[in-house]
């Protein structure tokens, strides 16, 4: 189905080379090969208006060119428009060209300001300050061609002429990264500027010196964002912070397949306070409604993914271990979710990536049961994934990688053994310069994680290169173990602050009040 629909004349594009024009009143953002289409947006008070044929506004003071409009955000006196000035193509997502944003700019249309009082002034540049941390947002994926939020399993079952849809009403919100940003250009239908963009990863290699291509895409959910230590458990809706769901897609001989996993916090309600300490003390707060949130946490997965099985990978003891245990004793109460607890310091320590063999063993009827997804060159569907693994350790980083990339390793194996590219007793590791591949890419793809969440490479990378412990590697975990430190204690509260002032806003007002009450909601 998928192959068809990316020859259709019928699927939706966006406008992909954009002239950014700039006047003393107003700034105009025209389609390069369709100089007609586009919007000028007025400097004075930010509003925004349609251009037609016949526009025509004399010679600009400075004309460039950017990549796409990221949305707008109105704060006291006046809009801020954020272009798209650079990208990097950083490989495909199903056939289609995938970009990653590699630096950012806000316009602004702020005239009003010289009229504002000099609170309204101060006010103001605070949150300017805040716009010049946003434009340095790491991690950001955006396609001209396809939706890059839907699963290859959702995308294989959407109905006829779905595609012809624009990207903002194709995607799955919760993989949008601007979608608090998109507001105005939906309101005014200036469908093929609107881009979508995903904060993760996507990373590709070749398998086996053939066509074969892998890809990790990996998508963060925007409805619990945060950083590391400021951001924890879950709020009432039972949404978790630090919540991705990752794809590995295989594409071989005409077939794709595809195995999805989730992570994501401790879906209680907990914190852990900064204080200056290495290790802040953890809290489970005790609330009537904690059965509640779990519940819903679990039925929304289960709704969209299937069967669950959730892997806790937590100490047993001291603080992680109370957290634990309390985690455990919910999820008992929960008779259609699995839970396995698995303690991975204690079993598999720092240099024994062989550990994992004891939680497969725990998990792997079902988890083969839960299968893949895998759809032939006539896009017929062979096999459907029907549950998922959701994987946590207290960060949802180190040790929740090394997991995810184990079970990775143990799905590739089967999908290319039912391809016909391994043999019934062959497995990826046996052929080392593919493993080798294999492993950086999932390391790679845990760095990356790492860096969006706590600033950081992630720790225990090793784990997943060379299956051990190295001594660089020790080395390379203290300098991130002491970063991290630095970060929780000195700089990501400031990243919190635009997390929920930007990010986690339902922008059905402009006025900078409703922004400063949504400071205090979590």
């Amino acid at each position: 189905m998928e192959a068809s629909l990316s020859s259709s004349s019928s699927r939706f594009k966006l406008q992909d080379r954009l002239e950014l024009q700039e006047f003393q009143d107003k700034y105009v953002i025209r389609s390069v090969t369709s100089p007609n289409q586009g919007f000028l947006i007025r400097r004075k008070d930010g509003d925004i208006e349609l251009i037609n044929d016949d526009s025509n506004f004399g010679r600009p003071s400075k004309t460039s060119t950017v990549y796409g409009v990221a949305g707008t955000i109105r704060l006291l006196a006046g809009t801020y428009v954020l272009v798209i000035t650079s990208r990097k193509e950083a490989g495909d997502f199903l056939g289609f060209p995938v970009f990653r944003v590699m630096s950012m700019k806000f316009l602004s249309c702020n005239e009003a300001l010289k009229f504002s009082t000099s609170q309204e002034k101060r006010d103001e540049a605070y949150y300017m300050n805040l716009l010049k941390i946003v434009e340095s947002t790491p991690g950001l994926y955006y396609s001209y061609e396809t939706d890059m939020t839907l699963n290859l399993q959702r995308r294989s079952k959407l109905a006829e002429g779905w595609m012809a849809k624009p990207f903002w009403k194709q995607a799955d919100p919760r993989f949008v990264w601007n979608r608090n940003l998109l507001e105005e250009l939906i309101e005014l239908k200036l469908d093929e500027f609107i881009i979508p963009i995903v904060q993760g990863n996507i990373l590709k290699l070749t398998l086996k010196g053939s066509p074969a291509t892998l890809t990790l895409l990996s998508r963060r959910c925007n409805r619990r964002l945060g950083t590391r230590m400021w951001r924890r458990g879950a709020n009432f809706n039972g949404e978790a912070a630090n919540s991705i769901e990752t794809e590995q897609l295989l594409e071989l001989k005409g077939f794709r397949s595809s195995l999805l996993q989730v992570r994501g916090s401790i879906p209680l309600l907990w914190e852990q306070i900064v204080d200056l300490s290495y290790k802040p003390q953890l809290r489970v707060i005790n609330h009537e409604q904690t059965s509640s949130v779990v519940e819903r946490h679990f039925h929304d997965l289960s709704q969209r993914y299937g069967d669950v099985i959730a892997v806790d990978l937590t100490d047993k003891h001291g603080d992680e271990g109370q957290l634990s245990a309390a985690y455990a004793a919910e999820m008992h109460k929960l008779a259609t979710v699995r839970y396995v607890s698995f303690d991975f310091h204690h079993i598999c320590g720092n240099s024994k990536f062989e550990g994992l063999e004891v939680l497969y063993d725990q998990i792997s009827e079902e988890f083969k049961k839960h299968g893949y997804f895998l759809i032939d060159k006539e896009g017929t569907i062979k096999e459907e994934q029907k549950g998922i693994i959701r994987s946590n350790c207290i960060d949802c980083l180190d040790r929740t990688n090394v997991t995810q990339s184990y079970l990775a390793e143990k799905s590739l194996t089967e999908q290319l053994q039912i391809i016909g590219v391994l043999t019934s007793t062959e497995c990826i590791s046996m052929y080392n310069e593919d493993y080798v591949k294999f492993r950086t890419l999932w390391a790679e793809q845990g760095d990356e994680i790492s860096l969006e969440y706590a600033g950081t490479y992630a720790l225990k990378g090793d784990l997943v290169r060379y299956g051990r412990q190295t001594f660089g590697g020790m080395i390379k975990d203290g300098i991130s173990s002491l970063s991290r430190y630095y970060l929780n204690n000195f700089q990501d509260g400031v990243r919190q602050v635009i997390c929920r002032f930007f990010f986690s806003v339902l922008r059905t007002s402009y006025r900078i009040e409703k922004a400063r009450a949504g400071l205090l909601c979590t």
